[in-house]
């Protein structure tokens, strides 16, 4: 679990730039809040202090952790070891809980991918998917999905997008039955960097999305 900051270690949290969570503060400061895993130190120079999902969500609530398992110097990882599961529609059990809990954590999770693509691309570009996200394509398309409001499918099904994955290298196919949600969801992903295109399966005659990752 995560370590809960000092106060100190709060008014560092607190006083982060709010668009890129880059964080200023001591030496043992900084360490000691990657030890928490609530920030992680940059590989490349100038090797700047950046606040990890969970860090985000301390400092937008004004409090405490929300009991996330966290863990330190992964910039943006959203389903590694256990920091993050974004939801791919048909759990038997949703990841997470529900509410404005984890409303801050859906946030804080995309602002850290966001955030993952500006220092892992040459350009510093965020409207494409990293190499994270390519390497973790149903988890990485299900949190731009549900970051943008949309709903996960419950466990029988019904109304609710699915992610799953397919044969085909660096795609993922999206199933929601409702045709104007679909249609959303084909949005939603476009606006996030991704290539998206409407199928229709042979043997059911259902609708589905086939979106994979933009590299230019």
């Amino acid at each position: 679990m995560a370590l809960s900051p000092t106060a100190a270690q709060r008014r560092v949290i607190a006083a982060a730039d709010p668009a890129t969570g880059r964080l200023k503060g001591t030496e043992a400061q900084l360490a000691a809040l990657v030890k928490r895993g609530l920030a992680f130190r940059h590989p490349r120079p100038p090797h700047d202090h950046f606040l990890t999902p969970a860090g985000h969500r301390i400092r937008e609530a004004g409090g405490e952790p929300d009991g996330v398992t966290v863990a330190p110097e992964t910039p943006a990882a959203p389903d590694a070891g256990g920091v993050f599961a974004a939801r791919v529609g048909g759990e038997e059990a949703a990841p997470g809980g529900t509410g404005p809990a984890r409303l801050r954590e859906v946030r804080g999770a995309w602002q850290g991918l966001l955030e993952l693509r500006r220092m892992t691309h040459p350009d510093g570009s965020t409207d494409r998917p990293c190499a994270w996200e390519r390497s973790h394509l149903v988890r990485a398309a299900a949190l731009a999905l549900e970051a943008a409001g949309h709903r996960p499918a419950g466990p029988d099904g019904g109304e609710g997008y699915r992610v799953r994955a397919t044969p085909q290298p660096e795609a993922v196919a999206v199933y929601e039955p409702d045709g104007t949600a679909l249609r959303g969801c084909a949005a939603t992903l476009e606006r996030a960097g991704w290539h998206v295109g409407e199928h229709t399966e042979p043997r059911t005659r259902a609708r589905y999305l086939l979106a994979s990752p933009r590299k230019v």
